[in-house]
């Protein structure tokens, strides 16, 4: 049998069932290739309910930086009886399955093309262990232990990172690190060491860490000036509240034991981001968090504060849909819903990270740009950013940064109007953004009623159709304000280079990295373009203007942000072309480029001009 002889480039799968506490472990893989020095990138396949179904835990290791899932698994952890010969009909051939050999497979579940690693693990945990659950928790440590000596992970990683885990918790340090001994001592006596596909250490990791998304989010919005969240639970967001709540207790308390911050679990999607409307409206910065069906219900209150123009940040971890659809899997799906929330013609500001280093940023940015457009931002990321651990740059902040708050009035300016008459809703300056007023700066100037109704530049109602048709007009003359304030896309050339390009946003970012990469090495160029927001300014149009024809990848169905190209900027559906994945599991780089490749002729680069 070949073998596929891989050092740091290959794919480790566990397969589990859920509630054994076998994330710990799986986890605890992960941190000792990163303390290796080793980009990492794990990604946890988790159904909706609470305990006993399959759970997949997949991690590549890939020294050259590619963070994307890739198709095929090296070496499959394979622990779940339920899930047993699936598991071992995705090991690529010349792979390797590690199982629980306490009984005997059967014949169905042996392939000739691939390596067996038989470890009695409930044998020897049964043997060592009198409690019921320690052989349970136990049996998923000694795993982790048998992958030391196979995969050349330095043990005294492992017994570090065992330490640091249990640090307050000094009895259970010593259990743990027997189990791990046991597991590494079984390989190293029935098997040779290490396997062909192995890890070595590098010095790849330097200032870097690993975070997953929804954290970030949670610690962008204190370093925000956020005091105020509302949330109802829904997966994959309830983590966001979580963070922000855990972060502002090691931040936001006074050392008088005074909490300077309010986190409410409302009733329902619609009350939160009602109630952060209102903070908002207060003066507060606040901010709420959801996904697809929360942002479904959020709809009409999304429009209020459109149309009323009160900021207010969203954060929306999308997920698959429609409906319930697949909750704990992975899509791009609430882009046209996010842009247009609401009835009647709404524009929304987007916000597109890509890793939690961004979604940090950007969600501390959603703040600024919230009060500055005096407008909803909604910063779309989705579970695989939001639940699963990423390696980023290390997160930095400007000590000396100061919250932009945008265009409010204060006591002394509203003073100085002298007899002019304060309008709320009255552009004053011909960008569309309008000056407003907090509750009680002046005890006697600058009050105005907050209306959803039609109302004129000065608040006051009315169903005469001139001040509604200015209104509205003025509106789509701030979104296009807005297009100078987004964060601008990203460009991997300095020039256009060839004849087609490509287009991708958020999650989708590091398998198109890869896949660009690897289409190259086919003969096939393509200039890249990354999105970081939504309005669209001037660069995105001329990118496209630039190409024959331009590759939008995507993870939903029916290509929502190349329909929002289409309907923003009037770009030729013919020319605009749908790379979509929309099975749930992260979008690859093998998919990308086979999908490209069967819409393509081999794309030439551009003649040099004489």
């Amino acid at each position: 049998m070949v073998g596929l002889d891989k050092v740091n480039d290959f794919v480790v799968k566990f397969a589990n069932v859920n509630g054994t506490g076998s994330a710990s472990a799986n986890l605890l893989f992960t941190k000792s290739i990163f303390r290796m020095g080793l980009y990492v990138s794990p990604k946890n396949f988790f159904p909706s309910n609470i305990q006993g179904l399959p759970t997949w835990y997949e991690v590549r290791i890939n020294e050259k930086g590619y963070l994307g899932r890739r198709e095929g698994v090296d070496l499959m952890v394979a622990v779940n009886a339920q899930s047993l010969l699936g598991d071992i009909q995705s090991v690529k051939p010349g792979g390797y399955l590690l199982y629980d050999s306490t009984k005997k497979l059967h014949d169905e579940y042996i392939r000739e093309d691939i390596t067996y690693i038989g470890v009695p693990l409930m044998e020897m945990c049964n043997r060592e262990y009198t409690d019921a659950r320690q052989r349970l928790l136990f049996k998923n440590i000694m795993y982790v232990g048998a992958l030391s000596p196979l995969l050349g992970i330095e043990f005294s990683v492992l017994e570090s990172l065992i330490s640091e885990q249990f640090a307050g918790k000094e009895k259970l340090i010593a259990p743990n690190i027997k189990a791990l001994k046991l597991g590494a001592d079984y390989i190293k006596a029935n098997y040779k060491c290490p396997l062909d596909i192995r890890v070595e250490r590098r010095q790849l990791t330097d200032n870097m860490i690993m975070m997953g998304g929804n954290d970030a989010c949670g610690l962008g919005a204190v370093y925000a000036g956020a005091t105020f969240a509302a949330w109802y639970p829904i997966t994959p967001s309830t983590s966001v509240a979580e963070a922000f709540n855990d972060y502002c207790e090691q931040f936001r308390i006074a050392p008088d034991g005074k909490h300077n911050y309010a986190i409410v679990q409302a009733e329902d999607e619609l009350a939160a981001i009602g109630m952060a409307i209102g903070a908002n409206w207060n003066g507060a910065r606040a901010f709420t968090a959801t996904s697809g069906p929360g942002l479904s219900l959020m709809n009409e209150f999304l429009g209020l504060a459109y149309y009323a123009e009160i900021p207010v940040v969203l954060v929306d971890v999308q997920r698959t849909g429609p409906s319930t659809g697949m909750p704990t899997r992975v899509q791009q799906s609430d882009v046209l819903k996010a842009a247009y929330a609401s009835h009647g013609d709404t524009k929304h500001v987007l916000l597109f990270p890509s890793t939690p280093k961004e979604c940090f940023e950007m969600t501390a940015d959603a703040f600024d740009l919230a009060e500055e457009l005096q407008t909803p931002i909604m910063v779309m990321t989705d579970l695989d950013l939001g639940m699963n651990d990423h390696v980023c740059e290390q997160l930095e902040w400007d000590t000396n940064r100061k919250f932009k708050r945008g265009k409010v009035l204060t006591a002394e300016d509203l003073d100085k109007l002298n007899s002019e008459r304060y309008g709320r809703y009255l552009d004053v300056d011909g960008d569309g953004i309008t000056y407003r007023t907090i509750p009680a700066t002046h005890p006697t100037k600058g009050a105005f009623v907050t209306r959803g109704t039609s109302r004129d530049e000065y608040a006051t109602y009315t169903e005469e159709g001139p001040p509604y048709e200015r209104n509205m007009e003025r509106l789509l003359r701030k979104f296009e304000t807005a297009k100078s304030y987004v964060p601008a896309p990203h460009l991997y050339h300095t020039e256009n280079q060839c004849d087609h390009g490509i287009i991708f946003y958020g999650t989708s970012t590091q398998s198109c990295e890869e896949a660009v990469d690897l289409l190259r090495q086919k003969g096939i160029y393509l200039d890249a373009m990354r999105i970081k927001s939504f309005p669209f300014n001037k660069t995105v149009e001329e990118f496209i203007d630039s190409h024959d024809k331009v590759f939008i990848v995507e993870q939903n169905r029916d290509g929502q942000l190349r329909s929002l190209m289409l309907i923003e900027l009037g770009s030729p559906s013919k020319k605009l072309i749908s790379i979509v994945n929309y099975d749930g599991l992260p979008i690859t780089a093998d998919i990308i480029m086979q999908l490209i490749e069967k819409k393509l002729v081999k794309p030439r680069k551009k003649a040099n001009k004489v």
